[in-house]
């Protein structure tokens, strides 16, 4: 809870962006100062700047226990799932096996892979409680041409945790590589996907900057750069990485080492909240609630509102909350995500809940008193 000019304002958007860390803030200052040289200069002051893109690369690997070397340094989780998809259709031809749960920048990619001739996309049923239709999964994988699963391991919408470990073992029969959008799991305590051949991270997500984030790969497996110039991130990524952002990444994945029971105790916090908005809301009802979800994030329908504008509403009374994933908020589509789930007549409806390190219970308090003020309003719905 935050107050400012006598404004008082409760944070629930934790799956957007994450408020940075005090002491990622500091870290990016220092290193704004100190090491504002080009990374790639042998001079003292590329080296100062270098120093500080390798702090991030270990910290990273650190955080998903890998090795520095197979760790990629790019602009955000969306570049990261782009070269992941990419890199396994370099050469055209073959089958993508996703979902319409993932995130825009694995689904878009899947398209435009598809309208570009180079794969074809093979979309895996969804469960109604939001988790991969695993038998349909096994279907995919046999047929032919398969080279690349992708699977989200939290969904960003309704924070269901999907059967990562099983969605491997399958790949793993039938010889295929497997890319897991890890960008919402790292430092909550949930299944990251260790296992898959390629891992996206995204630093605004673990309390760390915007611009930057890594792809995490295992040992020998294949990939092709998306941009060419340079010969930056072994010319997987070319372009100057920024020192500044690296060092504000190194803070945040250290301290998300430590965060999964921070996160974990967040449980009961998000079910307050549930428990009060569905007592104000009779007929509102939680996408995923039969599913495992992580513990910090809650999608619940709202019958007879739209979601747009019950954000809107609790926005003015001061909590902030989303309709659905940032990345595609201001389209006039409803979430491909709640669809997918059969659940149309939601899909316009919901209001996305995500809290954080920093939620407490008078958080909760405050935006159920909130929700009360705006679901009351004048007319019967």
């Amino acid at each position: 809870m935050t107050s400012a000019a006598g404004v008082t304002r409760v944070y629930l958007d934790w799956n957007a962006t994450t408020p940075p860390l005090p002491e990622v803030v500091e870290a990016m200052s220092a290193a704004a100062r100190e090491a504002w040289g080009n990374p790639s200069s042998t001079h003292a002051s590329g080296r100062l700047a270098r120093a500080r893109i390798e702090e991030a690369r270990e910290a990273v690997a650190k955080l998903a226990s890998s090795d520095p070397r197979d760790v990629i340094l790019t602009s955000s989780g969306t570049e990261a799932n782009n070269l992941a998809l990419r890199s396994a259709f370099h050469e055209p031809g073959g089958r993508l096996v996703t979902s319409r749960m993932e995130h825009p920048s694995v689904a878009r990619v899947a398209e435009l892979l598809e309208r570009e001739g180079r794969a074809t996309a093979r979309w895996v049923a969804v469960r109604p409680d939001g988790t991969l239709d695993l038998d349909d999964l096994a279907r995919a994988l046999s047929e032919e041409g398969v080279r690349l699963v992708t699977a989200q391991a939290v969904n960003s919408e309704t924070g269901v945790v999907q059967p990562l470990p099983d969605i491997v073992t399958l790949a793993r029969r039938a010889g295929v590589r497997v890319h897991v959008d890890a960008v919402q799991a790292f430092g909550r305590g949930v299944d990251a996907g260790p296992e898959a051949d390629t891992r996206s991270l995204a630093a605004h997500k673990i309390r760390g900057p915007k611009s930057i984030g890594a792809l995490i790969a295992r040992p020998g497996t294949p990939l092709h750069p998306v941009l060419v110039g340079g010969s930056q991130e072994r010319g997987l990524r070319p372009g100057t990485v920024d020192p500044v952002a690296a060092a504000g990444l190194a803070a945040a994945a250290r301290h998300a080492l430590g965060s999964p029971a921070r996160w974990q105790a967040l449980a009961p916090v998000r079910d307050a909240l549930e428990k009060g908005l569905c007592e104000l809301w009779p007929r509102a009802r939680i996408h995923g609630a039969s599913a495992r979800r992580a513990p910090h994030v809650t999608s619940i329908a709202f019958p007879g509102w739209q979601g747009s504008e019950l954000v809107a509403a609790l926005d003015l009374e001061g909590v902030e909350a989303s309709a659905g994933s940032a990345c595609s908020a201001g389209t006039a589509e409803p979430s491909p995500v709640l669809v997918a789930m059969g659940d149309a007549e939601a899909a316009r409806a919901s209001v996305r809940f995500s809290l954080g390190e920093d939620t407490r219970f008078e958080d909760v308090e405050f935006a159920l008193r909130a929700a009360q003020k705006v679901l009351a309003r004048t007319f019967v719905r």
